[in-house]
């Protein structure tokens, strides 16, 4: 089925937002501040949020002090400056992985099935790390259902994460988790016809004002965009699904 075109939308973030405590309930959180802004979802809305919040939530740090690099680790510490523990975390996380330059950074493939940038993990100040959600289609639906208990609003959410390419300098945002939205879109045009990394788009545009360094933005809101109802998730989309 072609996908019902959009022609505009509107994004904004959740702001201020108060800095998330591990364990906190983040359905509950963001809920508080559509009350303290006076703000309301309404059906249709996607909530974009920022896959780091989702890890404070359920609890993924790790203590660097906890890990016992080995000797690649070693190795690729000394190529890349990163410190031992953190790249045998990426290693553990990851089922393969290349430098993208002499100096990286490291491009892995996560056990989940997507290629991120360090395997898609965060650092915590200097002496943590913060992995991704075990299952982050599974947490966008825990919290898509949530929003809509909390709320009354039939919203979509997408989980969103900053990602270097290997190809260029700087990060973008993707996705690595969705409810309530198809992951893909399909167009077709003069009889060509096209699929697109559908929840990727929606996690880049709410990157734009999502709170980078020093910003505590994790959450934001589109509205106006047309997409398709499902639940099948970013794994759907991936060639390598675990």
């Amino acid at each position: 089925m072609t996908a019902t075109p959009t022609s505009g939308f509107s994004a904004f973030a959740l702001e201020p937002f108060p800095e998330l405590q591990m364990g906190d309930d983040l359905a509950a959180t963001i809920t508080d501040v559509l009350t303290r802004t006076d703000t309301a979802l309404q059906d249709g809305d996607i909530v974009v949020i920022a896959s780091k919040a989702v890890s404070i939530a359920e609890k993924r740090y790790i203590d660097l002090g906890t890990v016992t690099p080995g000797p690649e680790a070693q190795e690729l510490a000394g190529k890349t400056g990163k410190p031992a523990p953190l790249v045998q975390l990426i290693l553990d996380s990851a089922s393969d992985y290349f430098l993208a330059t002499d100096k990286g950074p490291i491009i892995a493939r996560h056990r989940l099935g997507y290629q991120l940038t360090s395997a898609g993990i965060d650092r915590a100040g200097t002496e943590g790390a913060w992995l991704l959600p075990v299952d982050p289609d599974a947490s966008a639906r825990a919290l898509r259902d949530a929003l809509i208990t909390h709320t009354g609003a039939d919203v979509a959410v997408v989980i969103a994460d900053s990602d270097g390419r290997a190809d260029r300098r700087g990060a973008t945002v993707i996705s690595i988790g969705a409810a309530g939205i198809a992951p893909l879109r399909i167009t077709e045009h003069g009889g060509k016809r096209q699929e697109e990394t559908f929840t990727d788009l929606i996690a880049a545009a709410a990157g734009i004002i999502l709170g980078q360094r020093g910003r505590g933005a994790p959450v934001a809101v589109l509205r106006g965009i047309a997409y398709t109802a499902s639940d099948e998730g970013v794994a759907a989309a991936l060639h390598h699904r675990p």
